[in-house]
């Protein structure tokens, strides 16, 4: 990372994930790869992501409670789950080898890129959100896992949730990615810490990376954007694809 035009670039792929994953998802798909080809090792690189995504969150947070859009307390109750969940998951990344991880990622990649390809359509409508009861419980047991998953890697985790929680929570696109940004905070937190303690954070690295992740979450977040760019989908796709072939045939 000595490269004087590293530093500008990150702010700028920061900006386009703290946009993207706050609209959606995905973005670390695209920071991964980023701070992996500048020489980071791939553990390395997952926890100094976590210090932009503690930032991007953070700020996509305040966007949108500037907006009045929250939904407490069902995303502290399944947020609090997925920061146990993010305990987990973050220590199961700094113990496993290095080069089974780049295996996982590499096949991660892949299985995103057809979540993002082939999901469905997300419509907005007036519904009737389902936030109590079983659903509160279901919801809790469900983003324990994915914050074993966000814990071990994160990325495309956006794409996930949010399916999860317009599908079965029957919220709006707004509402659901309100929750989602607070959610992956808690349990980013949590992670961080987890890295930190390993030595698996490049804190300079992390911080430029979060100038822009910070700047791209709080506009996204108060613009309320209904959907990604398509652009920016393909894009992050073939990223994502060559990254996968690298990672599986090729060593780091």
């Amino acid at each position: 990372m000595e490269e004087w035009y590293y530093y500008p670039l990150l702010i700028i792929v920061g900006f386009v994930v703290g946009f993207v994953n706050t609209i959606a998802g995905g973005g670390s798909l695209l920071s991964l790869p980023i701070l992996i080809f500048m020489g980071l090792p791939p553990a390395i690189a997952n926890g100094t992501n976590r210090v932009a995504i503690v930032i991007q969150t953070f700020m996509a947070t305040l966007g949108f409670r500037s907006k009045k859009v929250s939904t407490f307390p069902f995303n502290t109750y399944v947020g609090l789950c997925a920061l146990l969940g993010g305990i987990i998951g973050a220590k199961l990344a700094v113990d496993i080898n290095e080069a089974v991880f780049s295996k996982i990622l590499a096949i991660v990649m892949l299985v995103v890129i057809a979540i993002i390809l082939l999901k469905p359509k997300i419509k907005i409508d007036h519904l009737n959100e389902r936030l109590q009861g079983k659903y509160l419980w279901l919801g809790m047991i469900v983003f324990f896992f994915l914050g074993i998953y966000g814990g071990f890697i994160n990325a495309g985790i956006g794409f996930i949730m949010i399916l999860y929680l317009h599908y079965v929570h029957h919220m709006s696109l707004v509402r659901t990615n309100a929750t989602k940004v607070f959610i992956v905070f808690l349990y980013s937190v949590a992670a961080l810490i987890v890295f930190i303690l390993s030595d698996k954070v490049n804190f300079k690295i992390g911080l430029i990376l979060a100038i822009g992740n910070a700047t791209g979450a709080w506009i996204s977040s108060r613009l309320s954007v209904k959907k990604g760019d398509g652009f920016i989908r393909t894009f992050l796709v073939i990223m994502v694809a060559l990254l996968a072939i690298k990672l599986w045939f090729f060593e780091l």
